[in-house]
């Protein structure tokens, strides 16, 4: 005779048995998996690309620094020479002094 766990983890298993390893809905376990799938990588690639700016100290560009410290490295770099240096330092002061103004 059968004890009662045995009747009762028969019918647990009966119950949570999928016989068509689908349930109901068909194809729509392959969309969501489909979906979870593009979820997931997008946010593996965000995590990735959010790390590698955090180590290199982040992003910034020329419009975020001061134009007097663009210039100043410009020079540094040999971009301009010391005589258009001195010419656009000029202009830089002469445009922040007339907006003081």
């Amino acid at each position: 005779m059968p004890s009662v766990l045995d009747v009762d983890l028969t019918a647990l298993t009966i119950l949570l048995a999928d016989t068509d390893h689908m349930g109901d809905w068909s194809a729509g376990w392959w969309v969501a998996m489909m979906l979870m799938m593009v979820v997931f990588w997008a946010l593996v690639i965000f995590g990735a690309v959010w790390l590698a700016r955090s180590l290199s100290g982040g992003h910034h560009t020329i419009r975020d620094r001061d134009p007097a410290e663009v210039l100043d490295h410009r020079l540094a770099s040999g971009e301009v020479s010391v005589e258009e240096y001195r010419e656009r330092r000029e202009l830089l002061k002469e445009r922040r002094d007339s907006k003081e103004a």
